[in-house]
């Protein structure tokens, strides 16, 4: 080798050696083809050079990697002019039958060569006169292309065409190179996933454990609905509560630093506890920590079957207790005299006194079975609140509670709270709360709850079920509740009524029944119309009938107080179940 050689042959070398040297380091494909093209236009002298590569489609090449050309002509080849490949199209681009055939193609002048035209203003705009098109082959698949371009005309030789050939098969290297770094990477990147997940997999299977023993120990220690709550709040770290369903009682609560309690479906996170088909109680959890973790969900579902089998315990202890108490509210209020003897020994078993104050609380209503379930179940919750507790039974269809109250008020106020209870569980519209006086002996009992039932019959007739009904809040029924004989109000309201009732029953119209509405709505005739769904001229004509009949004038104060008396009468006979052969209930 001459000397001339070996000068001319050290620039070659020390080119392969730099994209050799790129190629075993972590630099980006485009990188590398950068380099290659680079290296292209400074030892051949070319003023700019590309490295084309098709797309996963194989029907367009697009540039990858240049020297020397603009930014904004490379965006534009790229997105608007890209390099078709299409075997049948018998005018191909330079780079295109290059790669296509696997041979080099050239075009020396872009002016002068009439199959160049197509392309003639893209080669105007980046401003070159010449070209060559050399294939680039990875793994023996045609993969793009590496093109030189010159300012001036050039004819490309041989000698020329062979040295961009070698760094067109640097480019083929460079370019499988990159992709089996790309799939050692991919490689790599599944392994990691893989063992992240086998390690959180495995801590899973041991938190799991740990939630396993920690509500193990509270079942069999007994630990009870607090103890659930109170070992879930450890392992998750925030505040828990436990509330009964469906009268949203709060069974157990632990509070946490910065955690709130709540029991919003907004604001909280919350879990069924379900005992065979029913929904007994609910978990839940502040959103504070969401979002919960797999392990943390599973926490919380093994809390709610604890939860579960702790409310079971407590109910099937509750039960005895429940029908114990309700044999000593059965007794005292139906006034049954063995039992009498001996509810005060019974009910002090239970930890109750009562010779202590106790108002007696009604629910009344013609519920299903199902509702009247639930209307005892929120009793039931409300009761185990009191301290001590409340008694609660079943008789017929009302549900009575013997309510332990410091005053009147506090009884009012217990009543109240249990229809808002109700409603909560949508029972409550269709349903009378009433609640009596305070009882302080024995004997005061079935009054009690005679006047009670009443109030609540009442209240429910005349749809006053918006707030807890009393004696003293339904005016003269209410003073008519406390008389302990209501036949002769029976007598009174029929004699009184006898003529209209009579005119009712012969001739089907309802004279009665336009009464009773024109002294609700305080005579005013406009109102009572629209009640009744007549026409005001036809209630002023009932009005007149009835006066006729009963031989009296509702412009008179006296006739109106003895008519609305008579009334008033007859609902309390009815509320107190003393009805007549004409009866059933009239109230409006």
């Amino acid at each position: 080798m001459q000397a001339s050689d070996a000068v001319q042959l050290r620039p070659w070398l020390e080119a392969i050696a730099a994209i050799s040297t790129a190629l075993n380091r972590p630099v980006s494909l485009p990188h590398v083809l950068d380099l290659v093209s680079e290296t292209a236009s400074r030892l051949l002298g070319y003023d700019f050079c590309a490295v084309l590569l098709v797309n996963e489609e194989r029907n367009a090449l697009t540039i990858t990697g240049a020297y020397g050309l603009s930014p904004s002509y490379v965006q534009q080849v790229n997105a608007d002019h890209p390099v078709v490949l299409d075997p049948d199209d018998e005018l191909q681009a330079p780079s295109s039958k290059a790669f296509l055939t696997g041979t080099s193609v050239q075009v020396a002048d872009t002016v002068a060569d009439a199959t160049f035209v197509p392309w003639g203003g893209v080669a105007r705009q980046q401003g070159y006169r010449s070209m060559i098109s050399v294939p680039v082959v990875s793994s023996g698949v045609p993969v793009g292309t590496l093109n030189g371009y010159t300012r001036l005309p050039h004819d490309f030789g041989p000698d020329e065409q062979d040295l961009l050939s070698l760094l067109a098969d640097q480019a083929g290297v460079a370019i499988e190179t990159a992709r089996l770094r790309d799939r050692e990477a991919a490689t790599i990147a599944e392994l990691l996933a893989a063992n992240t997940a086998l390690a959180e997999q495995h801590e899973l299977l041991r938190r799991g454990e740990a939630v396993h023993e920690q509500f193990t120990q509270v079942a069999l220690r007994g630990g009870g609905v607090a103890g659930v709550a109170a070992a879930l709040a450890k392992l998750l770290g925030t505040s828990v509560v436990v509330t009964e369903e469906p009268s949203g009682t709060t069974l157990a609560e632990v509070s946490r630093d910065g955690h709130p309690l709540v029991t919003e479906e907004a604001e909280a996170y919350s879990t069924p506890v379900v005992l065979g088909h029913d929904t007994v109680a609910r978990i839940w959890v502040p959103r504070t920590v969401l979002p919960l973790l797999a392990i943390d969900v599973r926490a919380i579902e093994h809390a709610a079957t604890v939860c579960a089998l702790e409310v079971l315990r407590a109910r099937t202890a509750l039960e005895v207790e429940w029908r114990l108490s309700g044999e000593i509210v059965t007794d005292l209020l139906t006034g049954n005299p063995a039992g009498l003897v001996t509810a005060a020994e019974r009910a002090g078993r239970l930890g109750l006194d009562l010779t202590n104050p106790h108002a007696v609380i009604v629910v009344h209503g013609d519920t299903e079975r199902a509702a009247f379930a639930r209307v005892l179940s929120v009793a039931r919750s409300l009761a185990a609140t009191a301290q001590p507790r409340a008694l609660v039974s079943a008789i017929a269809n009302d549900v009575v509670l013997l309510w332990p109250a410091k005053d009147e008020a506090d009884a009012s106020e217990r009543a109240g709270q249990l229809q808002r209870q109700l409603r909560r569980v949508g029972v409550g519209p269709e349903l009378g709360v009433a609640v009596s006086p305070l009882c302080t002996a024995l004997a005061d009992y079935p009054s009690a709850y005679r006047r009670a039932r009443g109030a609540a019959t009442i209240a429910r007739l005349r749809g006053q079920t918006g707030t807890a009904a009393s004696v003293t809040s339904l005016g003269v029924h209410g003073l008519l509740l406390q008389l302990e004989d209501v036949s002769e109000l029976r007598r009174f309201a029929a004699e009184t009524l006898a003529p209209i009732r009579a005119h009712d029953a012969a001739r089907g119209t309802a004279l009665e029944q336009t009464l009773r509405a024109y002294v609700a709505h305080d005579l005013n005739t406009a109102a009572t119309a629209a009640a009744l769904f007549v026409h005001p001229n036809t209630v002023g004509l009932r009005i007149r009938k009835i006066e006729q009949l009963l031989g009296v004038s509702t412009a008179h104060v006296r006739s109106i107080a003895e008519l609305q008396l008579a009334l008033s009468a007859d609902d309390v006979a009815d509320a107190l179940g003393t009805r007549g052969q004409d009866g059933g209930a009239r109230l409006r």
